[in-house]
């Protein structure tokens, strides 16, 4: 069956950097749109950015300028860099992938926690 697993969260201190990575294994005939999405306690969960088979790409407007979204679609991984890290990108990020494998549906990971605090 189709997983995505991340990894590559933790804790930092504002004005840092890190870097999640997210690989889709199983038996998958084609990935569309992968992205990541993230929820804070007590908030509902968003999209932080999300890029397309094409390279189309979405950013939220709170992290513009500071988070990059790439794929590499050999070895079905997404990435996301996240620097100038401030405390409200504090949030478990959610990996989210459009494949197609037996049928076409949509994946979530099963998250990593994003601390910003000094």
């Amino acid at each position: 069956q189709v997983q995505l697993v991340e990894s590559g969260g933790g804790l930092v201190q504002p004005g840092g950097s890190l870097r999640l990575s997210c690989a889709a294994s199983g038996r998958i005939f084609s990935i569309y749109t992968m992205g990541w999405y993230r929820q804070a306690p007590g908030k509902q969960r968003e999209l932080v950015a999300d890029i397309s088979s094409g390279g189309s790409i979405n950013y939220a407007d709170s992290v513009k300028g500071r988070f990059t979204i790439s794929r590499d679609n050999n070895k079905k991984t997404v990435y996301l860099q996240m620097n100038s890290l401030k405390p409200e990108d504090t949030a478990i990020y959610y990996c989210n992938a459009d494949i197609r494998a037996a049928v076409r549906r949509n994946y979530w990971g099963q998250g990593t926690q994003v601390t910003i605090s000094s």
